[in-house]
């Protein structure tokens, strides 16, 4: 699976880009691809969907886009075009508000959300759309290896909001411990 590819916006169409990252070209299907602007750098983070006969690389502008196509997808009778369709908007904070209040009427405005859908997202999805905040790949990395020494979720909490946004991993997990330990 792709967390996300960076390279060249060399096409787009109503629904995907095309992503050169240098020896190959990525075929990315993106609910917006006009966030993304031709003959320059982007970086799409991805969801790779395999199915049975098609293997489909999925794309976002944002984590918390990706992160809600996700949490969508894992509903009952919701599918990655759905998720899509809904994605489209690009209200991101709309869409978790409508979930959040059981807005039904306003899931059901996308196309292929009925009343039986709507009523399916709302019911997985009610109260569990606070998106994690999303960590660099040194921060990430971190809470992995403070969570292979034991540590619990809760500590590694604690010690990471007090860690500098940037750094080497071996720094981030040294001031982690001392934080923790101190």
């Amino acid at each position: 699976m792709y967390a996300f590819i960076k390279g060249m916006i060399v096409k787009q169409t109503a629904n995907v880009v095309v992503v050169d990252t240098g020896a190959v070209g990525y075929l990315i299907l993106t609910p917006n691809p006009f966030v993304f602007h031709s003959g320059k750098e982007a970086t799409i983070y991805t969801y790779q969907h395999v199915k049975e006969d098609a293997i489909e690389l999925y794309g976002f502008a944002k984590e918390t886009e990706r992160e809600l196509f996700l949490r969508l997808i894992s509903v009952k009778g919701i599918g990655p075009k759905g998720a899509m369709a809904m994605l489209a908007t690009g209200n991101v904070d709309g869409i978790i508000a409508a979930i959040d209040e059981g807005n039904a009427d306003y899931l059901r405005k996308f196309p292929g959300i009925g009343p039986k859908a709507s009523q399916q997202i709302i019911l997985d999805l009610r109260g569990k759309l606070a998106l994690d905040p999303v960590l660099s790949p040194a921060l990430a990395d971190v809470s992995d290896v403070l969570q292979s020494l034991g540590y619990s979720a809760k500590e590694i909490q604690r010690a990471m909001q007090k860690l500098p946004v940037d750094g080497s991993v071996d720094q981030l997990v040294k001031l982690a411990l001392q934080a923790m330990l101190g």
